[in-house]
């Protein structure tokens, strides 16, 4: 018989809910309150997340993010910068000793992306992952989706689908973006580059280096159209049966709870000394 995880379909929530709530579903299924959980979930307003050890300063640009009403957020997940915008967010949460869960992040980091690759081709996407000689980075750049790392989804030779893991408490997050569509021009204004000339270069370059799905379908695909073919595509890649889960009263409480260290700036700046730049 194949295991049964539950399936939250989140909705849209805010930057600081959506890594609030991941939060809590790591503590209750570390302790065995809950099965292996895959989470659904978009962003309204749109969000930056900053990977746990990024620092804010000469990487996000902070008026730009206010004009355009983008909040900040810093994810328990390391790696750059993410713009979260148009795209369903999926976290998985699973034992760091579920049997199906290899020792090796890298590893893991395949099993778990199985259920991205069949979500792609559930929309008639030919994704296939990404397999670099070399995990290499771009010197100097804050942008996460610019380079591909091991077993991320490529379509065409380009980046498809950002993912980042942590472990604690004895429990493997995994969450990561697949863009829907993307603004490259609000993407660009958001991260700074050393001169405009620099920055004007890289946004041309982007074009080569990443896509979102309806870039590469005939007919634009809507979030419920998405999230129907990632949840088959999670079925089929990990071979589960998912559950549909309803967060109790309990879990709400302790997300509004956490939502609001999320949302402060000793959080945010943690990593500028609890001082904003």
């Amino acid at each position: 018989m194949r295991e049964t995880w539950y399936f939250l379909d989140s909705g849209y929530g805010t930057p600081a809910f959506n890594m609030a709530m991941d939060e809590v579903l790591m503590n209750w299924h570390s302790e065995g309150k809950i099965p292996p959980v895959l989470r659904f979930y978009g962003w309204k307003p749109a969000g930056i997340s900053v990977g746990f050890f990024q620092k804010v300063g000469g990487s996000i640009d902070l008026e730009n993010a206010e004009k355009y009403g983008v909040e900040l957020v810093r994810r328990q997940t390391g790696g750059r910068a993410v713009l979260h915008d148009d795209e369903l967010t999926y976290s998985v949460l699973v034992s760091e000793e579920h049997p199906a869960m290899p020792k090796s992040i890298k590893e893991a980091y395949l099993v778990l992306s199985k259920g991205i690759l069949e979500g792609y081709r559930a929309l008639g996407i030919p994704a296939d992952f990404s397999i670099p000689e070399e995990k290499q980075k771009q010197a100097g750049s804050a942008v996460c989706f610019e380079e591909p790392s091991w077993y991320e989804l490529m379509v065409d030779g380009k980046k498809a689908a950002g993912s980042a893991q942590t472990r604690k408490k004895g429990v493997i997050l995994q969450h990561g973006s697949i863009p829907i569509s993307m603004d490259i021009e609000k993407l660009f204004d958001l991260f700074i580059y050393p001169s405009e000339k620099v920055k004007e270069r890289a946004r041309r370059a982007f074009t080569s280096r990443a896509v979102a799905i309806n870039d590469v379908l005939e007919k634009p695909v809507t979030f419920k159209e998405v999230n129907d073919a990632f949840r088959e595509g999670f079925i089929k890649g990990l071979d589960i049966d998912l559950e549909p889960f309803t967060p109790p009263e309990e879990m709400l409480r302790e997300a509004a709870e956490l939502e609001e260290k999320y949302k402060s700036e000793e959080w945010i700046y943690k990593r500028e000394g609890r001082q904003k730049v």
